[in-house]
């Protein structure tokens, strides 16, 4: 009989190998060093996203700006990112260059990527901020085995497809980008909690700040949930300025993330969280085998019990995307790769409504759009509304351009009495 040790090891290295056949993809697309250096200018029909970047990564030359090596202390980069014209490309895809320099009518290319002071980032806050009617800023926090210029142009994307007037903050924290350092990311998530807890008390002391959401994605959302939990222990709560947490396919435990979020206080001390699921995202079988856990938060059943009970104790919504196809094989990517999701939010953003509200068109159903046809997906559970909200309020009817169809099943919204 082989030594424990050697057991152990055994078990290891076949978890290993099950991340790389399933995870690998990931970051296939985004293999090509220097797409950040800045090309010479852009071609008519381009559009372009400014946004601040804050990061706990450490410096490193300008083809890559920042490496997955922890930095001493947070540091700052203003990075723009031109996104081809329409015809050249579909909602929610990110088209990575083929070659170094990138074709600004085909690719995502960088028109400006200045490594800046933290003095420097707070007068591009504040002057952004002037220019974005309601004043609301949109805080993004990628996941695991993302590279720094994969977390800048995923964001691009989102920011872009949205279409939501927002101030555009990424929060990038120390991943390798590698598959093979799923322990290294998740300790850098522990790393960088008081740097973004510091960035967000920053930004919410503008006077001028209207709201602060927050998207994050996979392993980012565990820095998410315990910056969140962090910020209420220290204060008394969580600061009121930030209302929306929009928590995209999490890999946290769901033990975890409800006792962070009760930890958070009363429910009137706390942002509306929404929750997005897929209960046939790869990536997170993958981490579920890793941990032992029973279950990872984005990849759970909201119909089933206890998830069910806990999630209206929480007064979490939950979107459940199960059923809606996306361009991600591994499906762990749906929130922005999704055109009508990521649109969906972006409109309700714009809108300063939050993503819970049932008056504004979510009520019991989200909307997929395929070829122009719309599909209601998901299953509607433990809904609790005065009345029935209709497949979709005149008001979303307009924004869909009138192509609603209902098929397919109804997406999951959980509300709390």
């Amino acid at each position: 009989m082989p030594p424990a040790s050697n057991s152990a090891d055994l078990m290891l290295n076949r978890r290993i190998l099950l991340v790389l056949a399933l995870v690998m993809p990931l970051g296939a697309c985004a293999s090509l060093r220097g797409v950040l250096v800045p090309v010479s200018g852009t071609v008519p029909g381009a559009t372009q996203v400014d946004m601040l970047v804050a990061t706990t990564r450490k410096q490193t030359d300008p083809a890559e700006l920042f490496s997955g090596d922890r930095g001493p202390t947070a540091a700052f980069a203003n990075i723009t990112v031109s996104i081809p014209p329409p015809s050249a490309r579909q909602i929610g895809e990110v088209q990575w260059p083929r070659q170094v320099p990138g074709n600004p009518a085909t690719d995502f290319v960088t028109l400006k990527a200045d490594v800046i002071n933290r003095d420097q980032a707070l007068a591009w806050f504040h002057r952004t901020l002037r220019t974005v009617p309601k004043r609301q800023v949109l805080v993004f926090i990628h996941g695991f085995n993302n590279r720094f210029d994969d977390a800048v142009f995923r964001f691009a994307q989102i920011v872009h497809d949205a279409n939501a007037p927002v101030v555009p903050i990424l929060f990038t924290w120390p991943s390798r980008g590698s598959v093979l350092a799923y322990g290294y990311d998740r300790e850098s998530t522990t790393y960088s909690r008081n740097a973004l807890e510091t960035m967000l008390k920053a930004i919410s002391r503008d006077p001028a700040v209207g709201e602060i959401s927050i998207l994050a994605h996979s392993m980012g959302n565990s820095l998410a949930i315990e910056t969140l939990r962090q910020m209420a222990i220290r204060d008394g709560r969580v600061t009121p300025k930030i209302r929306n947490v929009l928590l995209a396919a999490p890999d946290v435990d769901v033990d975890l993330a409800r006792e962070a979020i009760v930890d958070m206080g009363p429910r009137a001390n706390r942002p509306a969280f929404t929750l997005f699921v897929s209960q046939d995202d790869r990536a997170l079988a993958v981490s579920r085998r890793v941990w032992g856990s029973e279950a990872r938060l984005g990849a759970i059943n909201p119909d089933q019990e206890p998830f069910r009970t806990q999630l209206e104790q929480a007064n979490v919504t939950v979107l459940d995307l199960t059923k809606l196809k996306a361009g991600d094989a591994l499906n762990h990517g749906k929130f922005a790769e999704s055109p009508e999701v990521v649109q969906l939010i972006g409109k309700r953003l714009a809108e300063g409504q939050t993503v819970t509200d049932s008056r504004v068109g979510l009520g019991d159903r989200i909307i997929q759009v395929t070829a122009g046809a719309a599909t209601a997906v998901g299953t509607a559970a433990g809904m609790v509304v005065s009345a029935p909200v209709a497949i979709v309020d005149p008001q979303s009817r307009r924004t869909l351009g009138g192509h609603i169809e209902e098929l397919g099943q109804s997406a999951s919204s959980i509300v709390a009495p």
